[in-house]
């Protein structure tokens, strides 16, 4: 494969027209199955002096929509719809490969077991926790502030994994490490702690569920070289992609929703390359 790809349709059928080992790496955050119409709009502020919102030096605003995006996150059967994309997923992978199966508690451990039989627990490389802190507050239950990101290898004695380009953090207690170690920050752990997508971010497509490329990048760093193809099926608002372009990875992404194409395409088109 030459070039990289945006492609329409149902990534089962169309994740079957790859060869077996296609992909480096595999990323997929499928719906998460809430049973609701997942949707977020974009707004612009302009000057209104009856508007709703006061700004700088009492100057007043109002916000007004310039576009929503949607799609209806519900499956009768989730496991039934992941199985066997799962499967091909698992087909795709080269043999030095790794899978990053992005969900959230109301499914992951299902999938677990689903994905502990199509790749063997052997096979099971970590449970990734993405801590973050926005949306509500319940005083019900402890408030979900996470999702949950499954990593399985082909092969657990020959899969690639370099950490030593990936972005480092801060020490908790700096003071108890030496000021050099300090200064160069320690590796992730299998806690990573991200924001969202900043609401005025220049990365902020509008697209619901949008990814961080903060989390992306850590990902494709880590488990794939330059020039190695990368594949997300439910490629949403194409993140895998503008990671893997910044990166020198090429890849491909799929998805069945027009709409997410359509960002994807715009946030990748030529005008918008770094």
């Amino acid at each position: 494969m030459d070039r990289d790809q945006i492609l329409l349709g149902d990534n089962l059928d169309l994740m079957s027209g790859f060869s077996d080992g296609s992909f480096q790496l595999v990323y997929a955050d499928p719906p998460f199955n809430t049973g609701q119409t997942q949707t977020r709009q974009r707004l612009r502020t302009v000057a209104d002096e009856q508007g709703d919102r006061t700004g700088f030096g009492g100057r007043r605003y109002r916000s007004e929509a310039v576009s929503a995006a949607s799609y209806v996150d519900s499956f009768d059967d989730f496991t039934e719809f992941i199985a066997p994309r799962l499967e091909q997923m698992h087909r795709l992978l080269d043999e030095t490969g790794t899978l990053y199966l992005h969900i959230d508690y109301r499914e992951s451990h299902y999938v677990k077991v689903l994905l502990d039989g199509i790749f063997g627990r052997e096979c099971f490389l970590n449970e990734i926790i993405w801590a973050y802190d926005y949306g509500g507050k319940s005083k019900r239950r402890w408030p979900s502030k996470h999702d949950t990101i499954l990593v399985y290898v082909k092969d657990p004695a020959r899969y690639f994994f370099d950490s030593s380009e990936v972005d480092r953090e801060p020490y908790m207690a700096p003071g108890l490490v030496t000021p050099e170690k300090a200064e160069r920050g320690k590796l992730p752990t299998d806690v990573w702690w991200h924001t969202i997508v900043p609401t005025n971010g220049a990365e902020k497509t509008g697209y619901p569920t949008q990814k961080p490329e903060g989390i992306l990048r850590r990902i494709v760093t880590a488990s794939s070289r330059s020039g190695d193809l990368c594949l997300d099926p439910f490629c949403g608002s194409g993140t895998l992609g503008a990671v893997c372009r910044a990166l020198g990875r090429r890849y491909v992404l799929i998805d069945s929703n027009p709409e997410a194409i359509e960002v994807t395409r715009k946030r990748l088109a030529p005008a918008n390359q770094p």
